[in-house]
């Protein structure tokens, strides 16, 4: 296990990935689909987030092996994301988007707009040993 998780102390910000969602088009509205090839892990835990005050933020914390992807159901947030070396600010607003977070990296989500609800597919399920919620802690798992 140890070695699994070592893989992860390497990943970068360039690891992310913005993945459209399939949708269907219909004069009706739009449907979107989230089957196993649109995402690369097994979803093994959902939950949302919502009636988040637009000045309090989410997160606060990387993963040791999960992965998570983030979808904007509704209205908009920004995700601030940190590999130890650089930092990139990635605003999602749009239900047929979402954001592939790898393992090894920081996140924290804020400026939530009125109504805005984030959900999360993620790789597995709660274990609090799997969160690293010091930033100290982070730049020393990622060996910096």
């Amino acid at each position: 296990m140890e070695t699994f998780i070592k893989q992860y102390t390497t990943t970068k910000l360039t690891d992310l990935e913005l993945i459209e969602i399939p949708k269907i088009k219909d004069s009706r509205g739009n449907l979107a689909v989230i089957e196993k090839e649109c995402i690369p892990f097994e979803i093994k835990r959902v939950y949302y987030l919502y009636d988040v005050p637009s000045d309090a933020f989410r997160g606060g914390h990387a993963h040791k092996e999960l992965f998570q992807f983030l979808i904007p159901l509704s209205g908009s947030f920004e995700v601030r994301l940190k590999d130890g070396e650089e930092e990139r600010l990635v605003s999602l607003n749009k239900p047929d988007k979402g954001l592939l977070i790898t393992p090894g990296i920081w996140r924290e989500i804020e400026n939530f707009s009125s109504g805005s609800v984030c959900l999360v597919l993620a790789s597995d399920v709660y274990d609090e040993a799997d969160y690293i919620r010091n930033f100290d802690e982070f730049l020393l798992f990622k060996g910096l």
